[in-house]
Order: C-alpha cells, then structure tokens, then sequence
C-alpha cells in the first residue's frame, strides 16, 4: 500500500469511528425514539416521554393557626383588664374565667414587694385553661417606669429614678440597670412592661405637657438623648425576658392636658414626618414587641378621631410608614376621660376597626364586658371585622410565643 493510501485509509477510520461514537452518544442521550420520517419526508414529532418514578405528592395546605378556638377565646385576647394591686376586684377575674380575656395588667400603687405580687399573679394564672384562654399563658403587664410611675415597690423591687434621671446615665449603664428591674418583675410573674415613654418634649416645655414632662416621664428632651437611653432601657428589660411597650404614638410631648383626666386633648402641631414620629421609628426598629397609642386627637394627621381610634395613625402610620407588624395596644380606654364621649363599646370596636390588637381597660375592669361582647357581636355579622380580629389574634399570639 503507497503512503497516500495509506493515508487516505486512515482518515476513512477515524472518520467512522468518530460517527459510531457519535451515534452512540446521541442514542444513549437521546429523549426518545428517533423521529420516524413523514410521507412528505418531513420528521413527525416525538412522543412525549412516559413520566419515570412516583406521581407528584399533592401540596398540603398550611394548618389554620386559629383552629379550635372559639371566637370568644380569639376575641379575648385582644384585651386587657386591670387588676388592683392593693384590692383585687371579682370582675378583674371574672374577665379571664368567664370573658376569655387573655391578658391582665398590675395596676395602681404596691408596697408588697416581690412575694405577695407573685402570689397576685399566681391567682390569675391558674384561671388559664383550655375552656378559658384555649390553654394560653397572659402577657401580665405593669407600668414599671421609675419615678412617679412606678406600680410595684417594697422587698425585692429597685427605687427605679424618673426617666428623666434614667437619661443622665450612660446608655449602657442604663441597660444593666434595666436588665436588673427586669429580673425583679420577672421573678414577681410581670412579662410585659408598659414602658419606656418615648415622648420628645420640646425643651422649656416640661412643666406645661402635664401627661409626661410635669412628671419627668421623658429621657431628655432631644431626639438623639430620648432614643439612646429609652432603647438602652428595653434592651435591658428584654434581656430579663420581660417585653416592652414603647408609648405614647405618635406623641404626648406637646399636649397641654392629661388625656385620663381631660376631654378635648389635642395636640395641633404635630404632623405624620415629624421628628417626635421618628423617635418611635426607633424604637420599633430597635425590636419592641408593643406600641401604645395615645388617646390624643392630632389635627395635622387626622382630626376626627383619637390617635388610638384612628385607621390613619394605626394602620397608615404604624403599619405603613413604620412598618410595624407587632402589637398596637392603647392606653388605658375605660376611665380616661379623653374617650368618655364614645361608649365602651364604641371604643373597642374603633380599636380593632383601625387596626389594633389589644384593647387596655386598666383603671376601671368593669368595662371589659360590654367591649367584650360588642366585639363578639360584630365578629359574627361582619366578615371585614372578623377578618381584622383573626389578624390581630395572629399578632397577639405571635408576641407570646417570645414568652417562650
């Protein structure tokens, strides 16, 4: 054989080979039977492949976290009924054993000390039970402030100073001293602070804003001072297990009334970007499980309605603006007289109806009942309303699972 066909055979083989590897690779690799050709020569199309291993599992659908409770209990706990410290009244327990409500606060003036105010507690949340509060632990909440607001006092619980003094310390400082008032009320059953106030006061001002100021309720009176310290302050309860509720949104530090002793309170300075607005955007960002809303009517944001009744400051502000998805609960909304023009009943359903969660009957419990039942009623004849009660439930509950 001559050298060139020689070469011509080899290039022949190594051309053929590279086809049978070809086709071997495509029959291995293939999707499906070749197409056959059609009478016009055209290829027909493949048939679809038979579908290898098990049939898709079909989707479960998400378990209903509301299922087996009864409206009562879901409606009981978006309420929260007062407790007097130093005389107990039957209707403070009435409202757990019988009005499914889920939640209860501390309220008045105690020199108990630590023992005798777990001993209080205790009683209440025995009454917690499958038929009461579908088996669910309360948030058991007190104004633990320091200064003039301070419920719980005697063996066992700090002199906690006024905020206003709280603000003179180093932030951390702060934070290790809350830490400590948070244990003490942990160890007496408190879970849930209504504290730290939040409140700018414009410097000058404190002895004319009666709510806050008069009282040295506010951390200074900067916005720079009022977050560094009340943020330092809720640090240090949550530390201790204990929440906290940021008050009074969107701000008390201009009023020159008292919402729970006067009517017509407004503030008409106050706009939805003012800076006194930004110092619980803070506050939020910096965790807190709870807002309260003030009583207040604010004419710049919306002036038909109390903060705390308003869908504007709730749902468009906090909600939105904010973007806080916690719990809204308002300040007390049974004996203020701020809210006296608007019956018990009115009060709780223009609560939820804004898009709150928690309705707070601290000074006077006897209320609850009528709210109760009204919420109740709605409930059952108003789908929308049913449907913002189920969301605040959800909300409320979410804030408990941090009780742990």
């Amino acid at each position: 054989m001559t050298t060139r066909a020689r070469t011509i055979w080899i290039v022949v083989a190594v051309v053929t080979t590279l086809a049978a590897v070809s086709a071997v690779a495509w029959y291995l690799t293939r999707p499906g039977p070749a197409p056959a050709p059609s009478p016009s020569g055209a290829p027909t199309a493949s048939p679809e492949p038979s579908p290898s291993g098990p049939p898709p599992t079909p989707s479960t659908p998400p378990e209903d976290p509301l299922a087996g409770w009864t409206l009562e209990q879901k409606v009981g706990q978006l309420f929260m009924v007062g407790v007097d410290v130093s005389d107990p009244q039957q209707v403070s327990y009435d409202a757990v054993s019988q009005l499914h409500v889920g939640n209860v606060f501390l309220a008045g003036r105690s020199q108990a000390g630590t023992g005798p105010t777990a001993d209080l507690v205790a009683g209440f949340t025995a009454l917690v039970s499958p038929e009461t509060t579908n088996g669910t632990p309360l948030f058991v909440a007190t104004d633990q402030e320091g200064g003039y607001v301070q419920v719980l006092r005697g063996p066992g619980f700090s002199q906690i100073p006024t905020a206003t003094d709280q603000a003179g310390l180093d932030p951390a400082a702060l934070q290790a001293d809350a830490t400590t008032w948070g244990g003490e009320l942990a160890a007496a059953g408190v879970n849930l602070n209504l504290a730290p106030v939040m409140d700018l006061v414009p410097e000058g001002t404190e002895a004319q804003n009666p709510p806050i100021g008069y009282f040295q309720r506010n951390y200074g009176t900067t916005p720079d001072t009022v977050t560094a310290h009340a943020n330092a302050f809720s640090a240090g309860m949550e530390a201790s297990g204990v929440d906290v509720t940021i008050k009074h949104f969107p701000g008390l530090g201009r009023v020159t009334e008292n919402t729970d002793t006067d009517a017509g309170v407004t503030d008409d300075v106050t706009t939805r970007d003012d800076p006194s607005v930004a110092v619980f955007a803070s506050g939020i960002e910096a965790g807190a499980a709870f807002v309260m809303t003030s009583t207040a009517v604010y004419p710049q944001i919306d002036g038909s309605l109390p903060a705390a009744f308003s869908p504007v400051v709730v749902d468009g502000m906090l909600r939105g603006d904010l973007g806080f998805d916690g719990v809204v609960i308002t300040d007390d909304v049974s004996a203020a007289q701020q809210v006296q023009a608007w019956s018990p009943a009115d009060r709780a359903v223009l609560t939820i109806d804004a898009g709150g969660d928690m309705v707070l009957a601290s000074a006077d419990p006897s209320v609850v009942q009528p709210m109760v039942a009204t919420v109740v009623e709605r409930a059952t004849t108003d789908p929308a309303f049913a449907a913002k009660v189920d969301a605040a439930v959800l909300r409320v509950l979410t804030a408990k699972e941090r009780l742990g």
